[in-house]
């Protein structure tokens, strides 16, 4: 059964969601929030990963500037998630994601981040920084950390109509991350995996964003 953890940080406890898968583990996934906290949705996507047989951690990242934070998804949660993530910074979201590691870490299990929006950049940093496997979903917001070097195997998922990451971001990260697998999915716009969000999921994206993510993963935790 998921539920609620408390994770120590160094900027204090965290709360994270935890799924259990109902077998033996994969490996652990640390679930990265977009800019609405973790949600339901981001609570949700926690527990499909454990359904298909990873231990699945899913930080509330805002906890340390707005605990038990969750947002909508209409302007005014748009702005407070906009708010939210530039008060915590990248920095300290990274230090949240490293605590997270090391707890699964203890248990002998190999561990990988997944990321969505905001989170995706975050994964990529995690990859960076921390050497974890890492799967990046519509990451606005890496092109500045794109000549920091990889230390684990990488991949992203961009939507071909993502007017956030247009084409010629997604060439800077063909270029400057050359070992990275890039998909890009035609006619899906960013947030194409937000089931809940009929403006934005893209049913065929993310289906197959979500098959091959699982590959990604059962290759590099095994």
């Amino acid at each position: 059964m998921a539920h609620w953890i408390d994770l120590e940080t160094l900027h204090g406890p965290v709360r994270a969601w935890r799924a259990d898968p109902a077998g033996p583990s994969h490996g652990a996934v640390i679930v990265l929030q977009e800019i609405f906290g973790a949600n339901a949705h981001i609570r949700a996507v926690a527990e499909r990963f454990a359904a298909a047989g990873f231990v699945a951690l899913a930080p509330a990242l805002y906890d340390p500037v707005a605990p038990g934070i969750e947002l909508g998804y209409d302007e005014a949660g748009t702005q407070r998630g906009v708010a939210l993530r530039n008060e915590l910074g990248f920095d300290r979201a990274v230090d949240i994601v490293s605590a997270a590691a090391e707890s699964l870490g203890e248990e002998g299990l190999r561990v990988g981040a997944v990321g969505f929006c905001w989170g995706g950049s975050v994964a990529f940093l995690a990859n960076a920084r921390l050497g974890l496997p890492a799967v990046s979903y519509y990451g606005a917001r890496t092109l500045p950390f794109l000549d920091e070097p990889l230390r684990a195997p990488m991949m992203f998922h961009f939507g071909q109509a993502d007017t956030s990451i247009p084409a010629d971001a997604v060439e800077q990260h063909r270029h400057k991350q050359p070992r990275a697998t890039i998909h890009v999915y035609a006619g899906a716009g960013h947030a194409f995996n937000r089931e809940v969000d009929n403006h934005v999921y893209d049913p065929a994206a993310a289906e197959t964003a979500w098959r091959r993510t699982i590959e990604f993963l059962e290759e590099n935790l095994r």
